[in-house]
């Protein structure tokens, strides 16, 4: 009996705690469908949500991902700069393959120029591996360069860090949403601007005849200096020559250049600035460093008469008469035959006539300046009978250029 009531007296507590248990339980459950609701839905009140903490947490794991996924323990190489040290300030050009920031690097004045290749959804990832191997193997070989007239090259980042790009400039607003994680190039910083720009400035006077000279030979040597290192520029013009505090002129912009191949028929493809172009480039035919010769003499042409090659052509136009009419820029009639002659000879159609960037540096040497003063003379106020109607740079005296009125004018034909 005693046994008997005491278990029916223990059933209630054993039904109490079970019911208890059942409660527990059902919470637990509750707690769980609660957890896997939040985990697949991700419901959060918005009030609660630190954003600012989630970007960062974002941004390491993505930093993280992106160099474990496109290059694993990759060595850092001995031209790559140190981005942390690395400041860049205000915007000073932009360009076909890039945008140019001036800078600080390490306490030093420099010019950033920012790679644009299309990293944003523009070209799939084989290309863009492909574009990067390619720089890595032609910046190894900028980095070793080393001549009064190139622009000394600092180093480069292959884009495995964010870089701390300005969101405005003072005057051109916002920057065209460069991926932060852009390859750049970092060269010294030269204060006289282009030679474009001093072009400009001397459209009605012109330079003097010692003046163009020195910069004919400045562009000369950086050029054969490039050349006896395998590399083609391929763009040569004006707006790529920077000139330092004295003047001295300095090849610069190497965003097309390239290690010139044994086999010329893997350089193909219209590379370069229409007027600057020669034919075969133009014909998409095989060429080589002597595509940079011909560049040369339609530089030369425009240091000498600081104007523009085709005013009033368009761009089919001068393309077609460059090609299948031999058209070259008109020589004035008061340039010396000595000049007149390597601009001949630097722009002839067959580029295995064409003098190699050593021999041009002779020829120049060989003129006498001695004799020569302004192209106009003193006491005549403006213009020059050689000269037509006054012309130059279709630029802004800030030394920028529209790419799309590079020619305007009056129609010049063959020599």
């Amino acid at each position: 009996m005693d046994s008997r009531s005491d278990e029916t007296e223990e059933k209630p507590k054993s039904s109490e705690v079970t019911e208890s248990n059942l409660k527990g339980m059902g919470s637990i459950r509750e707690n769980d469908m609660l957890a896997s609701a939040s985990t697949k839905d991700m419901l959060f009140r918005a009030d609660q949500i630190d954003l600012k903490s989630l970007d960062v947490q974002l941004e390491k794991h993505l930093s993280r991902a992106w160099s474990r996924n496109v290059e694993p323990n990759r060595p850092k190489e001995p031209w790559e700069i140190d981005l942390a040290k690395l400041e860049i300030k205000n915007l000073i050009a932009r360009g076909t393959y890039g945008t140019v920031y001036h800078g600080t690097y390490d306490d030093q004045d420099v010019a950033v120029k920012l790679l644009d290749w299309g990293e944003d959804d523009m070209v799939t990832s084989t290309e863009l591996a492909s574009l990067r191997a390619s720089f890595r193997q032609e910046v190894a070989v900028w980095y070793k360069l080393d001549h009064p007239n190139v622009t000394s090259f600092i180093g480069a980042s292959m884009g495995t860090s964010n870089l701390k790009i300005p969101e405005k400039t003072s005057s051109d607003g916002p920057t065209d949403q460069l991926p932060s994680k852009a390859c750049c190039v970092v060269v010294e910083f030269l204060t006289g601007g282009t030679l474009k720009g001093l072009l400009y400035k001397n459209r009605r006077k012109k330079l003097p005849f010692k003046v163009v000279i020195r910069l004919a030979m400045d562009l000369a040597r950086g050029l054969s200096y490039l050349h006896s290192k395998k590399i083609v520029h391929r763009d040569v013009k004006a707006e790529n020559m920077l000139l330092d505090a004295n003047r001295n002129l300095k090849i610069a912009d190497f965003g097309v250049a390239r290690v010139e191949a044994q086999n010329p028929k893997d350089m193909t493809g219209e590379t370069g600035t229409l007027g600057y172009m020669a034919p075969e480039v133009l014909q998409g035919k095989p060429y080589n460093r002597k595509c940079d010769v011909y560049s040369f003499g339609v530089c030369l042409w425009e240091t000498y008469c600081c104007d523009l090659p085709y005013p009033f052509l368009s761009f089919s136009e001068v393309s077609s008469a460059v090609v299948r009419h031999n058209l070259r820029p008109e020589i004035p009639r008061c340039c010396p035959s000595s000049l007149a002659n390597i601009m001949r000879k630097c722009w002839d159609a067959n580029p295995d006539k064409r003098p190699e960037m050593d021999e041009v540096v002779k020829l120049l040497e060989a003129i006498d300046t001695t004799k020569g003063g302004g192209m106009i003379p003193e006491d005549q106020p403006t213009g020059c009978f050689c000269f037509g109607q006054i012309r130059g740079p279709a630029m802004n005296p800030s030394g920028g250029s529209d790419h799309h009125i590079l020619f305007f004018g009056q129609k010049g034909g063959p020599e």
